[in-house]
């Protein structure tokens, strides 16, 4: 899709005015929206639940709730292709599908923060696994419209604004999260009334995609081609014999759910396992730490308002360093070198959690370690949007880019599911060791990619 190279022949000039299109300012908010509910069912929400006096091994099977990013391919081609009544009419495909889900993620934030884990757990457990499944499918939908709203000069900047926004979001909905919960009840010790108030103050800050979503303006794809096939399929299924609401739903199964991966599969041929199973791997280093970044910060004895300092300030800057830095880094020196860097600087990070478990609840090494973690996830965010985005066709936008994103998520979540129990038994600088080293599949991975191809990249 992007062509790094030639956007890196362009003056500093013109790569700065692309920041100024309307296009790319919207999707900052976009990628607002769609960074703030995941820490709400991750991170923060492990922080709240350790607070809660919940065990370790329930928090990393709590984190399971998560899991609805990486089976979200499994309704993608729904979202794609299915109207919403009353709301595709008025606002069309993409749109209607967004503020949907939305409305929705509002919704089961407001539930979760009137649910009190330690009397309701039922209720708040499936209130969080709405919030992950609504979450999920705003991020197919707004995936999309990344692909499809703007030509390719454009997609490099609405991918370097969507990253920033994503970022601030959850360190809105992480450093944030734990400032209001701190100033709203306790900083030090366990207060309902503050999580209740953080909780209801991200369902708020969820305003700002309902916002953009409304002065959008739906991109103009053509589905011609598409309807044409499906309806050529159906008719050929009724001259066969078969009823027509049969021949009519199995021409629709094939066109929207069939069709994208089966096009993927015939692009790359047996090496699509290769990208797949780097895909799924790349993230696993950092995500199956997360689980119990939180709540290594309570027991280590840091305040709410220590870890919402130094993350929002530190971390902050990091972030916006980190992800510019990441975009100059690939276009200089190409995605899957850049892929590499950020692999081992993840599982590097890991490593610098586990010093500071021998040495003790130091705010001094907490900045580096916050401040280099957030650097190195911006550095790898950048080059592995990059990398997914050329793997996509855009005639299949939606739902290919689902199913990247869907098996990047889904053997990390549930291996983080098992942290607790991890912790519980080697204890946390042991952990955060082997988070680093469940890490280092991924660089024989990213050579083995690089080693097969020398240009990887979709049709579009």
């Amino acid at each position: 899709m992007h062509d790094a190279t030639k956007e890196g022949k362009r003056s500093w000039s013109q790569q700065l005015a692309l920041y100024a299109e309307r296009r790319v300012l919207t999707l900052l908010a976009l990628g607002f929206s769609s960074g703030l509910p995941i820490l709400l069912v991750f991170g923060t929400l492990s922080f709240w639940l350790r607070e809660a006096g919940v065990s370790r091994t329930s928090i990393g099977f709590f984190s399971w709730v998560a899991l609805a990013y990486g089976v979200k391919w499994l309704w993608s081609p729904l979202v794609d292709r299915l109207p919403l009544p009353i709301l595709s009419r008025l606002m069309g495909r993409r749109r209607s599908w967004m503020l949907f889900s939305q409305l929705l993620i509002i919704a089961a934030l407001v539930g979760m923060a009137y649910s009190e884990p330690t009397t309701h757990i039922v209720s708040f457990a499936l209130f969080a696994l709405a919030v992950a499944f609504a979450s999920a499918t705003q991020d197919i939908v707004i995936d999309a419209y990344r692909i499809e709203a703007a030509p390719e000069r454009l997609q490099g900047a609405l991918a370097a604004a969507y990253m920033t926004g994503y970022r601030l979001a959850m360190i809105m909905a992480g450093a944030g999260a734990l400032a209001i919960a701190a100033w709203a009840g306790s900083d030090l010790g366990y207060d309902p009334i503050g999580w209740q108030t953080a909780y209801l103050c991200m369902a708020g800050f969820m305003l700002v995609g309902v916002i953009t979503c409304l002065l959008l303006h739906e991109p103009d794809v053509d589905l011609k081609s598409q309807a044409v096939a499906q309806a050529e399929h159906r008719q050929q299924l009724i001259n066969q014999g078969y009823p027509r609401f049969l021949a009519s739903l199995a021409a629709f199964m094939r066109s929207a759910m069939v069709a994208p991966f089966a096009e993927f599969f015939q692009r790359f041929g047996k090496q699509a396992l290769i990208i797949l199973a780097l895909i799924a791997c790349y993230r696993i280093s950092d995500v199956v730490m997360g689980v119990m970044a939180n709540p290594f910060y309570v027991d280590m004895g840091f305040s709410k308002s220590q870890i919402a300092t130094v993350t929002k300030v530190y971390g902050v800057i990091m972030t916006l360093v980190g992800a510019a830095l990441g975009g100059v880094l690939v276009s200089r020196f190409g995605t899957l070198r850049i892929l590499m860097l950020g692999a081992i600087l993840s599982a590097g990070t890991n490593l610098m959690f586990a010093l500071m478990a021998q040495f003790g609840p130091d705010v001094q090494l907490l900045t580096v370690i916050i401040s280099l973690d957030n650097l190195s996830a911006g550095i790898a965010t950048a080059a592995f949007i990059t990398y997914l985005s050329s793997l996509t066709n855009v005639a299949f936008s939606a739902t290919q880019y689902a199913l990247f994103s869907s098996v990047m998520m889904l053997l990390p979540k549930f291996l983080a599911g098992f942290s607790g129990i991890a912790v519980d038994a080697y204890g946390y600088a042991p952990f955060f060791i082997g988070t680093a080293a469940i890490g280092l599949p991924v660089l024989w991975l990213i050579r083995k990619v690089g080693k097969t191809t020398s240009n990887v990249k979709g049709e579009g």
